[in-house]
């Protein structure tokens, strides 16, 4: 499971050969959650609000970033780091 990005604790990554729709899991504390990558949603799982409004944040502004590390986990082959948020 490559880690693309760590920021306030929260940790976010993409598992290879992953199915759709386009995701990541997010992990902040004892909470994790399935992200969308297309609008942010979360599909399965919780983040407190606080921690869910930065990985949204975050997921916004790196959604190009985000699509590219999704092609390339699917293909088996490791994703780029992203940068986090400042």
């Amino acid at each position: 499971m490559p880690r693309l990005s760590e920021f306030y604790g929260i940790v976010i990554t993409m598992y290879f050969f992953d199915h759709h729709p386009p995701h990541f899991h997010a992990r902040y504390a004892e909470h994790d959650a399935v992200v969308a990558i297309a609008d942010g949603s979360v599909i399965d799982g919780m983040l407190p609000g606080a921690a869910l409004r930065l990985v949204t944040e975050w997921a916004a502004l790196h959604r190009s970033d985000l699509e590219r590390d999704w092609e390339l986990v699917v293909a088996g082959e490791l994703p780029d780091p992203i940068d986090p948020l400042p």
